[in-house]
């Protein structure tokens, strides 16, 4: 009989997802993954409730919320992200074309795309 405790979690509203999969990339672990169409979280040891998902749905289907689940588990996730790491493309500001490797990004939506801007575009875009 396995543990559980009450953690943050992402959470996929069905009927708002339209499919597109592109939560699935900044999920380093491995744990959403596309289903018959949709963007699931298959294995909730998998998810560790960071939200970097979060800001690329273009529907808004993902939230974090907290509730009665199994513990993250390090020792399952880290193969996934070794993986995923061996074939790593970094995302690009939107704004000045700055890579990930040269400064934090954030997920942001314009004009009705998700995209990516640096924390150095992130008060232009704010304040024009």
């Amino acid at each position: 009989m396995s543990t559980t405790v009450t953690r943050q979690i992402v959470h996929i509203d069905e009927d708002l997802c339209n499919g597109c999969g592109t939560c699935v990339s900044p999920c380093a672990e491995g744990a959403i993954v596309m289903v018959d169409g949709k963007a699931k979280v298959v294995k909730e040891e998998l998810c560790d409730g960071a939200g970097f998902c979060l800001g690329v749905c273009p529907t808004g289907a993902l939230t974090l919320e907290y509730r009665e689940t199994v513990p993250f588990d390090h020792d399952a996730a880290a193969p996934i992200i070794a993986e995923k790491k061996a074939n790593y493309i970094a995302q690009h500001c939107f704004i000045c074309g700055a890579s990930e490797d040269d400064a934090p990004l954030l997920p942001v939506r314009k004009a009705g795309d998700s995209t990516w801007v640096c924390t150095r575009c992130l008060p232009q875009l704010i304040h024009g």
